[in-house]
């Protein structure tokens, strides 16, 4: 099997505070999709990204570091308005929480028709999730991605729930099932499970998304690493100690970083079923997800860090 990675959703700024007095802010690049586009490119696999990208200076600088890692650029759709912006504000233990500000700004405003036409040839593994599955029309125009792919290709979904920004949640729970329904591999955090299923034991709340139509959930959870979970199975996979600095872009180095391995093998959904090679995937998420706490903002590790032959 050979095709590319398309990994879909918005691409912004996280504006991160410089220090304690939060007297200055540092501009880094982010967006769920756009950081696990990167960390796909830098462990060296064929990725595009889907998305809106202004025309401004933050989203020509969003975009050079696409180009410089290595990502495909033409599934980009361009626009005259605003780079989307997110406030992270990290506590102590170097965990971020975060205010959007996505009104009439480029992430949000993806059509249907856009992102079809956009979408590259020969597509092996989708990955998509975060605000492209909140945001209108851009959650949409996932949606008609998945269902017009999901039918050969690999589809991973990453939530990444973030409550403050869902209008409508009965809604947004409606489309996740619709997308999960067209969807093999889901990945979730603690908290997302709390918005999602809260007071639920983690493993049966994976599983009954999983009733919705996924072959694999994947639960990560920090320093504890992960948990491979399937209907009738889960493996726990440990993650590597390791300094952090923030978490910031954690999450979607893990998705990255799974569907990289994932795709250097030649694997496709069908794969699923042997729980020891999603382990072993996972395992090297934990990895690659370890490394990218090591350093402030999101900026996940190059191959040529690791240790020879840790992909492929």
């Amino acid at each position: 099997m050979a095709g590319v990675i398309l990994v879909a959703g918005e691409a912004l700024i996280d504006l991160v505070p410089a220090s304690q007095t939060i007297d200055s802010l540092a501009a880094h690049p982010g967006g769920g999709p756009f950081n696990t586009a990167r960390t796909i490119a830098r462990l060296e696999r064929p990725v595009a990204y889907l998305g809106r990208l202004s025309r401004d200076r933050f989203g020509q600088r969003l975009e050079a570091l696409l180009a410089e890692d290595g990502v495909r650029l033409d599934a980009i759709v361009h626009t005259g308005e605003p780079t989307t912006l997110a406030l992270a504000d990290v506590d102590e233990l170097g965990v971020a929480r975060y205010r959007f500000y996505t009104e009439g700004t480029a992430a949000a405003g993806l059509t249907s028709e856009a992102a079809l036409a956009a979408r590259p040839d020969e597509v092996q593994i989708v990955h998509a999730g975060t605000l492209g599955l909140v945001l209108e029309p851009t959650a949409s125009a996932l949606e008609a991605v998945i269902a017009r792919l999901s039918g050969h290709a690999m589809v991973f979904v990453d939530p990444n729930v973030r409550p403050d920004i869902i209008p409508d949640a009965s809604a947004y729970r409606e489309r996740l099932a619709r997308v999960l329904s067209q969807s093999h591999v889901l990945k979730v955090s603690e908290e997302d499970l709390d918005w999602l299923a809260p007071g639920r034991r983690s493993v049966d709340a994976v599983r009954e998304l999983l009733a919705v139509g996924p072959s694999v959930g994947l639960l990560t959870r920090g320093p504890s690493g992960a948990l491979v979970i399937t209907m009738n199975a889960e493996v726990a996979v440990p993650s590597p100690r390791t300094k952090v600095v923030d978490t910031i872009g954690a999450g979607d180095a893990f998705g990255g970083g799974f569907v990289a391995w994932w795709h250097a093998r030649g694997l496709g959904h069908d794969d699923l079923a042997a729980i020891d090679v999603v382990a072993a995937a996972a395992e090297f998420a934990c990895l690659i997800a370890a490394r990218t706490c090591e350093r402030p903002g999101a900026s996940p590790p190059h191959l040529s860090e690791l240790e020879a032959g840790v992909l492929g």
